[in-house]
């Protein structure tokens, strides 16, 4: 693997591929010493334009378990604040031999023309660009829904004729957008479930239904409803008419959970408005992954880091060869 810049354009094998590697890398995380050597010398560079806690401390997790050195550039603050351009920053981190960069961007589109400028020879990796997309968090979500699905059984099935319900910010949503494509690609069957308002023009193009009704979709039975975060710091406009409203209409709360089929899960890419598009009760239940998809997060990133740095050799015979 050379990049992975989304999911609209992965091959099915290819996912699958880093599903199983990932099956390989948190079969090493149950061990009392959880690091591998498998990257020893590598330089991964998290190149962070936006702020993102959580998922540049997965990578950053990830690329220490494979012991990687590991760079954070935070653009705030940075030369990037005073000006530099993309191509700059680029520049500087070849100039500082960086193997793989982790980026996340305010615009769609920018890790593409990282990869393809010929500004640098290292691997790319999205970590979310604008509105477009967020691929590895689509992959730890399939890895989830599989894993809780198939349990031990899981490595090398795909998601065929799974129910997928995503509800919420669809418009916002680069992670709505990656689990579609990936889903389809899976084999599962995608809704979507939005005010008319939070839908984004070109959806038609997408291979999911919409559904306005909440109510309506879980009557449907999903395998899995994934609830999105309601991003109000991309919102300059009234896209509902108040967050009571929206609670209310599209939220998860507890009389839904307790409609929900009993093996449906729950899921929420965090981090999570308790009280807006999910209830604590949902949250925190038995059914929820919330947990389980941060921790298949690093294994899954690992195996994404994995493959593009170590991915001459065989990746499954490795990763065990180094869990021994």
């Amino acid at each position: 693997m050379r990049h992975l810049l989304d999911t609209h354009d992965l091959p099915r094998a290819e996912a699958l591929d880093i599903l199983d590697v990932a099956e390989d890398m948190a079969d090493t995380q149950q061990r009392e010493i959880k690091k591998l050597p498998t990257l020893r010398g590598k330089t991964v560079v998290n190149l962070f334009f936006e702020d993102s806690t959580r998922t540049r401390i997965s990578f950053e997790a990830a690329a220490k378990r494979l012991s990687a050195d590991v760079i954070n550039f935070s653009a705030k603050g940075s030369s990037v604040s005073k000006g530099e351009s993309l191509q700059d920053t680029a520049q500087t981190l070849q100039a500082m031999g960086a193997d793989a960069v982790v980026i996340r961007h305010g615009a769609s589109g920018a890790p593409r023309t990282l990869a393809t400028s010929g500004w640098i020879t290292a691997g790319v990796v999205n970590a979310g660009d604008g509105t477009h997309e967020h691929p590895t968090q689509a992959l730890l979500d399939a890895f989830t829904i599989r894993k809780r699905r198939f349990g031990a059984d899981s490595r090398g099935r795909d998601l065929d004729g799974v129910k997928v319900t995503i509800v919420g910010d669809i418009l916002h949503s680069r992670v709505a957008r990656s689990n579609v494509w990936l889903l389809h690609t899976l084999g599962a069957d995608v809704t979507l479930v939005a005010p008319p308002t939070l839908i984004p023009h070109d959806v038609t193009a997408w291979p999911a239904r919409v559904l306005f009704d909440l109510d309506a979709a879980i009557a449907d039975e999903p395998d899995a409803l994934m609830m999105l975060r309601i991003q109000l710091e991309r919102m300059n406009a009234a896209y509902f008419p108040t967050e009571r409203e929206y609670s209310r209409r599209w939220g998860l709360d507890a009389r839904r959970l307790t409609s929900l089929r009993p093996d449906s899960m729950v899921m929420h890419p965090g981090p999570m408005n308790r009280g807006l598009e999910i209830s604590a009760e949902a949250a925190d239940s038995s059914r929820s992954t919330v947990l389980d998809q941060v921790t298949n997060g690093v294994s899954v990133r690992m195996a994404v880091l994995y493959l593009l740095l170590a991915g001459e050799r065989d990746p499954q015979h490795h990763a065990r060869e180094d869990a021994r």
